[in-house]
């Protein structure tokens, strides 16, 4: 165990360490930071350190960086994060409120969340495991073409053209969207394809093939979105910060790029009592072994399970990019609640 002047002293070099790349010597804590005790007291306070792997020495210097332990015991130690200011909640606020469907606020969420935290921004497309249907709408755009228009409860819209194998008049358009709505709204996704599934008996025979045709581009809709899937802006900054991984940075742009691990990650990260989850270093898959990723969860409609965050070397601002994980996590919640 280490003592809380030693903590304090851990948390000083990581803070130093993350804004200047350098090793930090006790010289320089001293200087920068008000411990009232001499350079030869905080030299003890970074052996004890460095005895329990929290601190190393990167080469022959007096300097010391933090390692993936310490960089853990330096955020399981952030008793608050650090709250966004005005300027930049009202700039979240401004910028996703301008999104007009799912996947443009998706889009806007990656590029300001990269923006925010000079990292590398993923947003999850939720698997709409726990969505209900809200309301199928059909829209006539020749005799024969429909535009099929699903939307969940979470405020998801998919729109799909669709070809019919008889002329469909207005009639016919109406009462199969009423029936389609009254059957399916409110109803489980998993439940579409069975309950679709039975409507062509209520149509006459001459009618049938054309609302299993219906029926078949619903389950598309659902079945299009079943899978995780991963949103990603920033890649550049990434490829900015080479020089903090000590081999080549393109597995970490292979695994962004693959997606699985990055998917598998996001299913077993547990968010903390402040609602965010960091992933450091040698935690990670084996791809990722120099990276570190702090994510946040966000709803829609009933499900809670997709989240969003931030990738980048181990060496990132933990606070800043935790709080404003967290923030963009809030608001994205806030805005897809409003759909």
């Amino acid at each position: 165990m280490v003592s809380d002047r030693a903590l304090h002293v851990l948390r000083a070099i990581v803070q130093d360490y993350v804004a200047s790349r350098e090793p930090v010597g006790s010289k320089a804590i001293v200087d920068r930071h008000q411990f009232g005790v001499s350079a030869a007291t905080i030299r003890n306070d970074m052996a004890l350190l460095e005895e329990e792997e929290l601190i190393s020495a990167p080469h022959t210097s007096s300097g010391r960086v933090p390692t993936d332990k310490g960089y853990r015991v330096f955020v399981d130690q952030l008793a608050d994060l650090r709250p966004l200011s005005a300027g930049q909640r009202q700039a979240i606020a401004a910028f996703l409120d301008q999104s007009v469907d799912l996947d443009d606020v998706f889009a806007r969420t990656v590029r300001l969340l990269s923006s925010l935290t000079n990292q590398v921004a993923l947003v999850q497309y939720p698997t709409l495991g726990n969505a209900r249907v809200r309301h199928i709408e059909l829209v006539p755009m020749s005799p024969t073409r429909l535009m099929t228009v699903f939307i969940t409860d979470g405020g998801r819209v998919d729109q799909r053209m669709i070809e019919l194998p008889v002329e469909a008049d207005e009639v016919f358009v109406g009462e199969l969207r009423a029936k389609l709505n009254a059957a399916l709204s409110g109803r489980a996704l998993a439940e579409v394809g069975t309950v679709a599934g039975t409507l062509d008996g209520q149509f006459a025979p001459d009618r049938r093939e054309a609302v299993r045709v219906v029926a078949d581009a619903l389950l598309r809709h659902v079945d299009e979105h079943r899978s995780d899937r991963l949103v990603m802006a920033g890649a550049a900054n990434l490829v900015r910060t080479e020089q903090d991984f000590a081999g080549s940075v393109y597995p970490v742009l292979e695994a962004i790029e693959e997606q699985v691990t990055l998917l598998k990650l996001f299913s077993e990260m547990q968010l903390d009592s402040q609602g965010v989850s960091a992933r450091i270093g040698r935690e990670n898959d084996v791809a990722l072994q120099e990276a570190a990723v702090v994510t946040s969860a966000y709803s829609m409609g009933s499900d809670s399970s997709a989240k969003l965050g931030v990738l980048g070397p181990t060496r990132m601002d933990y606070s800043n990019n935790m709080a404003a994980v967290r923030a963009v996590a809030r608001y994205v919640s806030r805005l897809l609640g409003e759909e």
